[in-house]
């Protein structure tokens, strides 16, 4: 196993006042630069608003988002679904938390018919499930609704879904990015699973990557690599023991696997991504990269992709180790840069273990300057760094560009996902006097893997600070929607959200029992030490 930078143990749960201090820096703008940036988001924003009409994601999350009752609602029985096999569970479940909420309340609300709609459905749903048992007609009347709503509410799930997912299979959804393609986007297709229980998942899934990186291999005819679609690969879809526990199996039977997989694509001259993981798995993962990269196979090959989530502490030094490391083996990586996804849950398990801090920025703008100082070093690093942003703020798009200078726009991508910040992301393409290389990241699959991909989307953007949330918002002024992360953290400074404190503190009336962060290297050596 290769022999880890000592950075990523050591900066995980750094201080985030400190650490935040040298970002500041890093990110930092002259004013007149901070002029163009909001005038040119400005006028994105401007024309978004007037000239596209919002989709029925857009359109569901400004009416439900998690700031209202209803909306949390509607999350917590999405989540709740994904764990529920049985009938009677789910009819449940649908009247916990459709019965009490107060729909009427959203009743033609939404400029989307569609929205309004199921806002009707779900007030009568609510009626008839809220109403007093009285007597046996009562009672036959709710017994012949609930499988009629449960198959109501299983089908706008997947309604909802088919706006986040391409298409059922690979084929599919490369049918249906076509007329995209021939607008300018390219792809980055991502087969969904959320992760591999049992050695069959994985063989299932390296079979589903396989067969996919054949299919998209037909439509790779551009020499240029950043021209032709790509893929995502998870690693955890690839082993059922993808923990640090398990190095030692994870690294003799994942490697050759993800290498194979790897060897197909740089064949096929394709982008191959491999998605972030949770802050526990960053050392391995990079561990597991480092090796496959140092296939002599691979060499001359500059489609191999890592993915860097800006809310985690250690961003800036895993850019750093990846510039390292593709200096070192003498090829150019895709780097794709994302604000990052899975934020509750290392929050909530920060504080459950008991750990000393976070692995995560506690405030939004803590995370935009992070998103800001590592594009700034990854586009000083195009020599060994192909920059790929993925964001669906106007604001972080101004930036990068701004970031960006004079170099060729065609030297960077931006990224969106499918089905959120296309209105964007088609004003950048509409520019003709600077064109942007936009992709799509698109996740493939059936409904059976839909729903967890489903509710991580919701809770990304169906945050009230979310900008795909707000910029659809008529209610959100435009200086609201593009308030600058650094003037942000000038006004309240770099503490922490007093909202989120640290897990020691979790309680008001005694100390959190502390944990063993068992992932970083020098507890483990200590525990062994200890129990020898």
């Amino acid at each position: 196993m290769p022999e880890l930078d000592p950075r990523w143990d050591c900066n995980k749960r750094r201080d985030e006042r400190e650490l935040l201090a040298e970002l500041v820096g890093r990110a930092a703008l002259d004013q007149a630069q901070r002029v163009r940036i909001v005038r040119r988001a400005t006028d994105l924003v401007e024309r978004i608003r007037r000239e596209a009409r919002p989709g029925l994601a857009e359109s569901f999350l400004v009416e439900y988002g998690l700031s209202t009752d209803e909306g949390l609602a509607l999350m917590r029985l999405a989540e709740a679904l994904l764990r529920v096999p049985e009938p009677a569970t789910i009819d449940e479940l649908i009247e916990d938390k459709i019965a009490p909420a107060d729909w009427r309340r959203h009743a033609g609300h939404s400029p989307s018919p569609l929205v309004n709609a199921a806002t009707r459905g779900l007030a009568l749903s609510g009626r008839l499930l809220g109403a007093e048992d009285e007597g046996v007609l009562s009672g036959a009347v709710r017994r012949l609704t609930e499988p009629v709503i449960r198959v109501a509410v299983a089908q706008a799930m997947r309604e909802m879904g088919h706006q986040f997912v391409l298409g059922q299979d690979i084929r599919a959804g490369m049918r249906r990015a076509a007329r995209q393609e021939a607008r300018g986007y390219t792809y980055s297709y991502d087969m969904l699973g959320e992760a591999a229980m049992t050695a069959a998942d994985a063989t299932r899934y390296a079979r589903s990557y396989s067969d996919a990186i054949a299919a998209i291999a037909s439509a790779c005819r551009s020499d240029e690599i950043a021209a032709n679609p790509g893929i995502s690969v998870k690693l955890s879809a690839l082993h059922p023991r993808y923990q640090v526990a398990k190095s030692d199996r994870v690294m003799a039977e994942l490697v050759p696997v993800l290498g194979d997989l790897a060897r197909r694509a740089a064949r096929a001259r394709m982008g191959f991504n491999i998605d972030a993981e949770e802050a526990d798995r960053l050392g391995l993962s990079l561990a597991v990269i480092e090796t496959v990269l140092a296939d002599p196979e691979l060499a001359g090959w500059d489609g191999f992709g890592v993915v860097v989530q800006a809310y985690g502490r250690r961003a800036p030094d895993v850019i750093d180790g990846l510039h390292e490391l593709a200096t070192r083996l003498d090829r150019r990586l895709m780097v794709r840069l994302v604000k990052g996804a899975y934020w509750d849950g290392e929050i909530k398990r920060a504080q459950s273990d008991g750990m000393s801090d976070y692995p995560v920025w506690t405030r939004k703008a803590h995370t935009d300057v992070c998103y800001l100082a590592c594009a700034r070093t990854m586009l000083a690093a195009r020599d060994a760094i192909y920059p790929q942003f993925a964001t669906h703020n106007a604001l972080t798009v101004a930036s990068i560009i701004a970031l960006a200078g004079d170099r060729s726009p065609g030297d960077y991508e931006f990224q969106c996902l499918h089905g959120m910040g296309e209105q964007l992301f088609a004003q950048l393409l509409a520019d003709t006097d600077d064109t942007h290389h936009c992709r799509i990241y698109a996740p493939v699959g059936g409904y059976a893997d839909l729903l967890g991909y489903l509710v991580r989307r919701l809770l990304e953007n169906g945050a009230n600070t979310s900008f795909v949330h707000r910029l659809v918002n008529p209610d959100i002024s435009e200086d609201l929607l593009l308030a600058d992360p650094l003037t942000d953290i000038e006004r309240v400074g770099l503490a922490p959200h007093p909202a989120v404190p640290l897990p020691a503190n979790l309680y008001p009336d005694r100390t959190n029992s502390a944990g063993l962060d068992l992932s970083a290297r020098p507890v483990r050596h200590a525990v062994r030490e200890a129990l020898a």
